[in-house]
């Protein structure tokens, strides 16, 4: 099995080395493509000076589904894997991604999160990565099923298994059928897969060998650091692809409004403990309502536009013009 490593990355030099040590470390085979954001922290000098990596592709975009989907479109493996740039593998990584891919369509595994080094030099250790569930109707979790699993729900008579975003891998094959990820998402864009992949009828399986830890920012740090949450599309993203994988169902909207409450409720007790004011209150909700209205129309229109099982009218094949340069070391003299 021929496996290809896309690594999508923005402002991320430093974690996203460590991350490329690791692939080069325990997956020495593989080829291996970073995808790189408009970073402005000297990522694309420090990718071209290293002779692991395969394919660099610059794209303007700074949404991690475009540099997703920029990775997969020059990826030439027979398996395909979406790593993010702040994660490490581990030494049984590629065993897992090949024993997984002999079984499913897809497959992932478990995410621990690591704090920046301290002062002494020791890593904190803060436990796995878990999402918020998007899920129309979502009935329990699989009864016994190991709380490090992955997370599963049965919506409108699929069963839904949702992936690890930065550690999966792909039958090139599955890829292709579901075109990608959705490039109207900002955000959510893997939870979107694993809706479609549920309504295409591909296998998710979960190893625990597949593990990689994730390297959390310093706090004090540049490098790659996170944005604060954007409200306005945490709900235009979910209203989107409720609508766009399930159409309108009195349970989507009751998934969406309970989301609102419960995050309404959470910003109502930062004003109250002072943390927030009534102004940055009413402007959330402000915001939670302009996406959730906004998400849902557009989802709609999405529907419409792909009615096929992919259910995606902004995947891969819409479009050409993601990099804005590519540098192929498969190539004698690159692009």
């Amino acid at each position: 099995m021929d496996l290809s490593v896309v690594v999508p990355t923005l402002n991320g030099r430093d974690r996203l080395a460590a991350c490329l040590d690791a692939l080069s470390a325990h997956a020495p085979e593989a080829e291996v493509i970073v995808a790189n954001g408009p970073s402005a922290d000297g990522t694309t000098g420090m990718v071209r000076d290293r002779d692991d990596v395969d394919v660099l592709v610059e794209i303007s975009d700074r949404t991690v589904n475009v540099a997703r989907n920029a990775g997969i479109e020059v990826a030439t493996g027979d398996a395909i894997a979406v790593v993010d740039y702040d994660h490490r593998i581990g030494e049984s990584w590629a065993d897992g991604v090949r024993s997984g891919l002999g079984a499913a369509d897809v497959v992932t595994g478990p995410v621990t999160s690591v704090n920046a080094p301290t002062a002494d030099g020791n890593d904190d250790h803060d436990g796995g990565v878990s999402d918020a569930t998007d899920a129309p109707g979502a009935s329990p979790a699989t009864p016994g099923e190991s709380p490090d699993g992955p997370e599963r729900r049965t919506i409108a008579g699929h069963d839904v298994t949702y992936f690890e975003s930065g550690n999966v891998a792909f039958r090139s094959e599955t890829l292709r059928d579901l075109d990608g990820f959705d490039e109207y998402l900002r955000t959510g864009g893997a939870r979107d897969a694993a809706h479609r992949l549920a309504r295409m009828g591909c296998a998710v399986a979960w190893r625990e060998d597949l593990a990689a830890v994730k390297r959390l920012p310093n706090p004090t740090a540049a490098d790659g650091g996170r944005t604060a949450r954007e409200w306005g599309w945490k709900y235009r993203a979910l209203s989107y692809r409720l609508c766009k994988n399930y159409g309108v169902r009195p349970t989507v909207l009751a998934r969406a409004g309970s989301h609102a409450l419960t995050d309404a409720v959470g910003v109502a007790r930062e004003v109250v403990r002072g943390e927030s004011t009534p102004s940055r209150w009413i402007a959330t909700g402000r915001d939670v309502l302009l996406g959730l209205t906004g998400g849902s129309s557009d989802g709609l229109v999405a529907r419409r536009r792909d009615r096929s099982p992919a259910r995606n009218p902004n995947g891969i094949s819409t479009r050409a013009d993601r990099a804005v340069a590519r540098y192929d070391g498969r190539d004698a003299d690159g692009e």
